[in-house]
């Protein structure tokens, strides 16, 4: 929410210092709460005229702000709605308008000028009044001027404020949650406020944050970082102990299972075969006896599958989720000889990824959106098909295999954000760029037709059952042998580069950008 004469528009437009004199103001008195002790009408009519002429004159003479557009411009391709809270008459308003180049009267979505019938500043009355307009509570909204009224009303509506200082001194009495010197200093202050979007926190703030909590404990070989599926702490010198924290929270169907493969999954890319694991268990209202059997019957069955003891956790029936949530705790051991880091990569490795694109994420959507993919045109057996994609959602065959060839230097998991995410994750941890060639991305006819159809990249769909390799050139033949011997599909998609943390790709021989989801694709059919 802005004010507008001096932090929309230019400071100096209007100088009510001028217009004072002229109708008998008092230098004192703000010139709105001097009329309303006019009793005059006659009066108070030729006041008023006198304020309009005088506002219509330096609204046509006015020009942005410095930052202005740029920042409204922002503003409306994030899809923040706007509000203006102005003492400055409606009219006024327009005109100066017209010096905007891409922001017009159509683009705010709720204005208070002197004309409402709603008291403005510094009362909080009108911060109150738009936040209803906007259906928002007071709390989340940011109110933005140049004077100490526009402050003074957003606190007292319990508004964020910032203090626009046009680069002059800050005046006494000002106490502002955020001073800025120029209005594009407000995007990091407005991108600090914005929702985050559903699924794993974004990389890149994720990163930010944890460099400011280092972990000190010398025996811990593998800490928190984007990229790293898990934690590894040095329990005897010799022997590691392989951590892995994941909840499953798409699926609903074989949810228990989920939880068991995802976090198995993690802990094979270290080289670590999972021994333990904690379950908790967040089920919303409604959920039924029967219904708790069934995911700790698949709790028990998976877990038994892969050797896993379940030896504890939580279990909970809350309003806090509207899905079933398992968050599954898995520990592991081996020697630290056999760990294997990331940091390990090389200039030259091939990368391979095995299976195809969005395995899980397939047989999610096949499993809780069949009724939408029969309504799209897709044909029954091709959704069964797809299904049956959650058999496959171990990387533990093939990671095995991977364990026993030298020359392996890293291993990731495709989970949230699917493998795009999880190429920039492993480029990340591994300290190393890497070229990808996208035409030689395996996806499935099935994952590709269900992503014409609802409008979904299989890249950037949840992808666990593919495990990224990354090895030694000499040793890839091997590999790709020893895992189409035991009938794991895996394809050769690019190689590590000599430095830099970033994905290089190519399609047909051409250089294109490299796809970037600020969530998982699937989070928008659930949404």
């Amino acid at each position: 929410m802005f004010d507008f004469d001096g932090t929309l528009t230019r400071p100096g437009a209007l100088d009510f210092s001028v217009i004072k004199p002229v109708i008998g103001c008092p230098d004192s008195v703000p010139v709105l709460e001097y009329m309303e002790g006019i009793t005059d009408p006659a009066r108070l009519e030729k006041i008023n005229q006198v304020l309009e002429t005088f506002e219509l004159d330096g609204a046509t003479a006015s020009m942005p702000n410095t930052g202005a557009e740029d920042l409204l411009g922002w503003i409306k391709k994030i899809g923040l709605p706007v509000g203006i809270l102005t003492r400055n008459s409606r009219i006024s308003v327009v005109r100066a308008l017209e010096s905007f180049s891409d922001f017009s009267l159509e683009d705010i979505d709720a204005l208070v000028t002197r004309e409402d019938p709603v008291r403005i500043k510094p009362s909080g009355e009108g911060v109150r009044w738009i936040a209803d307009q906007l259906k928002v509570p007071p709390a989340h909204i940011l109110m933005v001027g140049d004077f100490l009224f526009d402050i003074e009303a957003g606190r007292r509506a319990g508004s964020l404020t910032a203090y626009l200082s046009n680069h002059n001194p800050l005046p006494e009495g000002v106490n502002a949650d955020f001073v800025v010197d120029t209005l594009d200093q407000l995007k990091p202050v407005i991108t600090e406020g914005l929702s985050l979007p559903a699924g794993k926190l974004p990389n890149v703030f994720l990163n930010d944050l944890l460099r400011q909590y280092q972990v000190n404990d010398p025996s811990v070989l593998i800490g928190p970082s984007v990229g790293e599926d898990t934690a590894a702490v040095d329990i005897s010198g010799n022997a590691v102990l392989v951590l892995k924290s994941d909840p499953i929270t798409f699926a609903t169907e074989a949810i228990g299972r989920y939880a068991v493969l995802i976090n198995a999954n993690d802990l094979a890319t270290a080289g670590a075969k999972a021994r333990w694991m904690l379950a908790t268990l967040l089920l919303p209202r409604g959920f039924s006896r029967s219904q708790v059997r069934k995911v700790f019957a698949d709790l028990n069955q998976a877990c038994t599958e892969q050797c896993v003891t379940l030896c504890g956790g939580h279990t909970e029936i809350t309003d806090a989720v509207h899905r079933p949530v398992v968050s599954g705790m898995m520990a592991g051991t081996l020697e630290r000889k056999d760990l294997i880091r990331k940091r390990r990569m090389m200039p030259g490795d091939r990368v391979l990824i095995t299976k195809g694109v969005a395995v899980e994420g397939t047989a999610i959507i096949a499993a809780e959106f069949r009724s939408l993919l029969l309504e799209k045109g897709m044909p029954p057996h091709e959704i069964d098909a797809a299904a049956r994609f959650k058999e496959w959602l171990s990387i533990l065959p093939e990671a095995r295999i991977a364990w026993q060839v030298e020359g392996v230097s890293a291993l990731h998991d495709v989970t949230e954000g699917g493998v795009a995410t999880a190429l920039w994750e492993l480029s990340r941890a591994g300290g190393k760029g890497i070229r990808i060639f996208l035409d030689q991305m395996p996806v499935f006819p099935e994952t590709r037709h269900m992503g014409d159809l609802l409008g979904i990249d299989p890249l950037g769909l949840i992808g666990s059952g593919s495990l990224v390799i990354a090895c030694r050139p000499d040793s890839a033949p091997l590999l790709v042998a020893e895992l189409k011997k035991n009938a794991i599909p895996v394809t050769d998609i690019g190689e590590v580069l000599s430095s830099g943390q970033e994905i290089q790709a190519e399609e047909k021989g051409v250089s294109v950008p490299w796809p970037v989801f600020d969530g998982d694709e699937i989070t928008r059919l659930f949404g």
